[in-house]
């Protein structure tokens, strides 16, 4: 026992002697002029690219266990990184793969959630109707792999990125996200970014581009063809496009309406107020006309499921103002495209998209499941350029998968969008905390917009909107989860008092 003892305690001094804060100046120079040297070795010889790497090790380690191991620091970065990426990618060159980092992320997340599920055995998280829907079209994504008149198993490839595997966030949000501390951070964060993309797109549409968004903006024909429209730039503010712009904008206008209502204090009230009219101005500078009809909608589903005369009298006064502003002579551009959202059938680019709907409908009857993931748009013309789908503009999310996955999975895609909505209405009905029942209603409007823009343009492809959407759908149930949490937390308290 005393060898024991003396052994310890020889063990102990070794190990206080080794202690980082017992090291004297003279110890940590000589531990670290091999890693001086290393690095610099690193610099010289690989330059650039050989600074960049050490960078990334020294910051990206961390990041990476960040995200691994604490999933709430994760889901923040994957949120921010959705936001901020197309912007920073204006900086690099061309054809930079900047969406691989946002891939990372995810399987990232992914890689943290099946280690922490290795110590956790309850599903019962996921056991609600939007989750089978959920893996359903998943499941009917990885079949179009083998669709017989794909013309390229790479379109496939790319596309399931952002349509497919995308959506294995929604299980990681449904898991990780268990607190109201959380919930009530992610929706400062969400409005945040929302804020310094309106900021951007009112500093682009005043005061001009920066050098090198004006360099962004020229770079690509195809952005100049259909952004530039009567001498006016369309903006796109830190987004890749101006329908992700205008559409996020509402989203937001939507949430702030939502959390005015709540019991919050009164300069966080005009705050939102005061925000809310800079969101709509700043929507109006992305020229998207097919996001001036979703805030009404939005207000109406409002006034369905929030029935009182306060909110009834505030949308019926709101319909009153849009009816002015519809309608009244004017000679400012801004102001007539809007109006003229709400006259489509004298709109030119409305008609043609009616146009290639009524040509390719004959192609969606006869194919049920697709022409294949990815064979229109962006990855069909580079990998099948002469298809006969390559070059068609589907426009409208709807079609897209009506063209890409047939009517099949169409009416699978409708079917998952109904039951989100019906399951989150239904909560809404079920959450008896007031907070929670607001935070569920706020999803529900945001999902009913990014529902009613994907008729006509496809508001569920890019990002940030796809990852808000599926975070949104988890929300859903999150909050009734939670309310009945608290439920049985007070019961509990109840009972235990009772007892004493």
């Amino acid at each position: 026992m005393l060898n024991n003892r003396v052994r310890n305690s020889r063990f102990k001094s070794l190990r206080d002697k080794l202690a980082p804060a017992n090291w004297t100046p003279g110890t940590l120079i000589i531990l670290l002029i091999p890693f001086a040297l290393l690095i610099s070795f690193i610099v010289v010889k690989g330059g650039i690219i050989g600074a960049a790497g050490i960078l990334a090790v020294v910051v990206g380690l961390p990041i990476v266990y960040g995200i691994i191991a604490y999933p709430e620091f994760g889901i923040t970065v994957l949120v921010v990184a959705s936001f901020m990426l197309n912007y920073v990618s204006e900086f690099l060159p061309n054809g930079t793969p900047t969406g691989i980092l946002l891939d990372a992320i995810t399987y990232m997340l992914i890689f943290g959630f099946f280690l922490k599920k290795k110590f956790d055995n309850s599903w019962y998280y996921f056991k609600n109707p939007i989750s089978y829907l959920v893996l359903a079209w998943l499941a009917y994504n990885f079949l179009e792999a083998i669709n017989p008149v794909s013309p390229s198993i790479l379109a496939w490839v790319y596309t399931v990125r952002t349509v497919g595997f995308i959506m294995l966030m929604y299980f990681i949000f449904l898991y990780q996200i268990q607190r109201i501390e959380f919930i009530k951070f992610l929706f400062k964060l969400w409005l945040g970014l929302c804020l310094l993309a309106a900021i951007s797109g009112f500093q682009q549409e005043n005061f001009g581009f920066l050098s090198f968004e004006k360099t962004w903006y020229y770079s690509d024909p195809a952005r100049v063809k259909f952004w530039f429209i009567n001498g006016h730039w369309r903006k796109t503010a830190i987004f890749a496009d101006p329908v992700t712009f205008s559409y996020n904008m509402v989203v937001a206008v939507t949430m702030c309406i939502c959390f005015v209502m709540l019991k919050i204090s009164r300069w966080k009230k005009v705050l939102m107020m005061l925000l809310i009219p800079f969101y709509i101005l700043a929507m109006l500078y992305s020229g998207t006309r097919g996001a001036y009809v979703l805030l009404p909608a939005a207000l109406a589903l409002l006034a369905i499921l929030k029935f009182n005369k306060k909110i009834v009298t505030g949308v019926v006064a709101a319909g009153f103002l849009l009816l002015i502003v519809i309608f009244m002579p004017t000679s400012n551009p801004t102001i007539k495209r809007f109006q003229s959202a709400f006259n489509p059938s004298k709109d030119a680019s409305f008609n043609v998209r009616a146009e290639n709907q009524r040509r390719i409908k004959p192609y969606i009857l006869s194919h049920p499941i697709g022409g294949g993931l990815g064979s229109v748009g962006v990855w069909g013309r580079r990998f099948a350029p002469n298809s006969f789908l390559a070059n068609f503009p589907p426009d409208s999310g709807y079609v897209r998968v009506a063209v890409e996955m047939g009517y099949i999975g169409l009416i699978l895609f409708c079917t998952l969008m109904f039951v989100i909505l019906k399951t989150g209405i239904n909560n809404y009905y079920l959450i008896q905390d007031p907070e929670l029942k607001n935070y569920c209603l706020a999803m529900i409007l945001v999902i009913f917009v990014y529902n009613v823009g994907n008729y006509p343009q496809q508001a569920l492809v890019q990002y940030p909107s796809n990852i808000l959407f599926y975070m949104a759908s988890a929300l859903l149930s999150i909050t009734l989860r939670l309310d009945i949490d608290k439920r049985k937390e007070l019961a509990d308290t109840t009972a235990k008092s009772l007892k004493d």
